[in-house]
């Protein structure tokens, strides 16, 4: 197991040159936060919200996925800034709006979450689909990099030092063990927005939260 302070400063190297240009590109990219009117429209958005997932889980475990949200909302490009009200009417939402979702559910259930960017390794193919996609909405595509892409979801705490990683768009929990390949994690930072939070495990890495920090390729050593 590496040591908390070694995978501390391994928050640059994005698997290389491109990775660096990644990094460069989304260092400071602010996580997604649902605007609210300040009116009963997205009072009332927000109790549905928390109200399906109730009537959803249907006695299930509280730790599991709401994987309904995915089902409700299609994955696909969205305008920002976005109301919890438009949020709610809209029939496609991005991976921003799905993670706002998901968070309030969490905490609907009392359960300690929090909001998380990642970077992940895809296919220049399926990036210039997105790309095209993105394009024809009219929406800005500033989530997609060369050979990677910005991606966000949640980190639920689970026990008292360990997370697992939600993705709302793909309704899965990510694979700790897959850092590379299509699809394969390979930087992740978890926003806490001023809450204490000691480092984290998320499979066998150890994670700090609110740092970037690039995660060793499946089947790589932690030690650097």
């Amino acid at each position: 197991m590496h040591s908390v302070a070694a995978e501390s400063t391994n928050i640059v190297d994005w698997n290389g040159a491109s990775g660096n240009a990644a990094y460069a590109r989304w260092s400071d990219f602010p996580i997604s936060q649902l605007s609210h009117h300040g009116r009963e429209c997205c009072d009332g958005a927000r109790a549905w919200l928390r109200n399906m997932d109730f009537a959803q889980l249907n006695g299930s475990d509280l730790a599991s996925g709401p994987r309904w949200i995915r089902k409700q909302y299609e994955w696909g490009p969205s305008s920002w800034p976005m109301h919890w009200c438009e949020a709610l009417n809209s029939q496609v939402i991005d991976c921003g709006a799905h993670a706002a979702l998901a968070q309030e559910a969490f905490e609907a259930r009392g359960l300690t979450a929090f909001q998380a960017q990642f970077v992940q390794s895809y296919g220049s193919n399926a990036i210039a689909q997105w790309r095209t996609r993105w394009a024809a909405a009219d929406v800005s595509d500033h989530w997609l990099g060369e050979g990677q892409i910005y991606h966000e979801g949640n980190a639920l705490l689970v026990g008292g030092d360990e997370v697992k990683l939600w993705d709302g768009s793909a309704s899965c929990w990510l694979n700790p063990i897959q850092t590379s390949g299509y699809g394969g994690l390979i930087a992740v930072r978890i926003v806490t927005n001023g809450a204490r939070l000691a480092p984290v495990r998320w499979g066998d890495h150890v994670v700090t939260p609110d740092v970037w920090q690039s995660l060793p390729a499946s089947g790589a050593s932690d030690q650097i």
